[in-house]
């Protein structure tokens, strides 16, 4: 379904659900702890990132972790995509009452007249407006109401009708309310119900709006991600974390994971070293064994007579020893190259191309950028690039991470 792009799901005031969350210092004594908790921080930290710029209160943390302990657990109601979006407005206006209708403060809410224009969106009806002129009038409207010293009046309750029908439109704030319930009506029917030749949809969507009216949600959309996301991590579990088969599921240290995350807390880990760690561990489970290969070729072929072995690690063979010029770091150069994995796997190659390359010395991987500058112009040498002078830990196309690189490369030239 394409993102609906009015309805407004903002994060409001609640009851708090009675528990309490704090950020803990984890215990890691392996490798997968360590996974799982990762886990936890890297997510967490993004949802406070996007999700909690404008409330990481302890009721939002609290809502969030509660609805993911509860996705986890599977005591979350299964409901269909039209119910779930119902129970979200239902939600959303509910707690509108509080901050003004779209979360505008100097707007009142009139539910009766939103739940109107809702449902005669839904209905396609133009008696009072059409969708265009909504979209036109209302957006115009939100943008000049911004800044205002207005504050919204007492909001009109009600629920959610099954019928369209006309209204009369009294005032300003009338036309509000409708126009927005018109175009969340609009685009429910286009992405939602497009499909609902018997109404039943509507009907169970309409069921689920007054329902979610009912509830007292901090904020319907990170709740209803926080259920999602529990609930993932639960249906993945048999096929291993992240789809990793070596490594088990321990939710405790994930859900402490998000609370620390959510919380802002990095004394173990943060959101970028999270991910960090995360990734480099899933390269060395999934292509460590390529790490050790380039490994021990390196060390049996630096025995081979002719290979030269750099400070660095790098190891090189002349084929050619050419007598021009050698470059800078800074030069240009124009190369002829054939490159292969160990296994003899060729990766990229100008020579099959038939096409040589210019490329700066120092916009290249660290092997190229040292190696490159042993060659006087018209050499050929061969290069055999340890990982960590490669791409290291990084994929690179049809490169593995941890790739030990075989290079035949010519210098054709500089280029200043």
């Amino acid at each position: 379904m394409k993102k609906l792009s009015i309805i407004i799901l903002a994060a409001m005031a609640m009851v708090s659900c009675g528990n309490t969350y704090t950020a803990q210092q984890a215990e890691l004594a392996n490798m997968n702890d360590s996974i799982n908790f990762a886990l936890g921080i890297a997510n967490g930290s993004q949802i406070k990132m996007y999700y909690l710029r404008n409330d990481s209160s302890s009721e939002a943390v609290t809502e969030f972790v509660d609805a993911l302990q509860a996705g986890y657990d599977g005591t979350v109601e299964e409901l269909t995509e039209e119910a779930r979006i119902g129970k979200n407005i239902g939600s959303s206006i509910a707690q509108s009452e509080k901050t003004g209708l779209a979360d505008n403060p100097a707007w009142t809410l009139n539910e009766k007249l939103f739940f109107q224009g809702l449902i005669n969106g839904l209905e396609h009806d133009t008696t009072v407006m059409d969708k265009d002129e909504a979209r036109q009038f209302f957006q115009e409207k939100y943008a000049a109401s911004q800044g205002s010293t207005e504050k919204a009046g007492k909001p009109i309750k009600s629920t959610c009708p099954r019928k369209a029908k006309p209204v009369v439109l009294q005032s300003l704030n009338d036309s509000l309310n409708y126009a927005f319930g018109l175009l969340n009506g609009n685009d429910i029917a286009m992405y939602v119900l497009m499909d609902d030749t018997l109404g039943t949809k509507k009907a169970d969507l309409i069921k689920y709006v007054n329902k979610g009216l009912k509830e007292r949600v901090h904020n319907p959309q990170l709740k209803n991600m926080g259920e999602q996301i529990g609930k993932n991590i639960k249906e993945q579990e048999a096929n291993g974390l992240i789809g990793e088969p070596s490594l088990a599921t321990d939710f405790a240290l994930i859900k402490q994971g998000f609370i620390n995350g959510l919380l802002g807390d990095d004394s173990q880990f943060d959101g970028r070293t999270a991910g960090e760690y995360i990734q480099n561990t899933l390269n060395n489970i999934k292509y460590g064994n390529t790490k050790e290969q380039g490994e021990k070729f390196l060390a049996e072929n630096k025995l081979r007579e002719g290979v030269v072995v750099t400070e660095s690690g790098l190891q090189y063979e002349v084929l050619k020893m050419g007598k021009g010029k050698k470059p800078v770091v800074t030069d240009k150069v124009k190369v002829h190259y054939h490159g292969t994995l160990i296994d003899g796997t060729v990766f990229d190659s100008s020579v099959d191309r038939g096409e040589p390359i210019t490329f700066a010395l120092n916009q290249v991987i660290a092997g190229w950028t040292e190696g490159v500058q042993l060659m006087p112009v018209g050499s050929k040498f061969k290069f055999y690039i340890p990982q960590q002078l490669g791409y290291g830990e990084r994929a690179a196309g049809s490169i593995p991470p941890y790739s030990t690189l075989i290079f035949e490369v010519e210098l054709l030239g500089i280029e200043k």
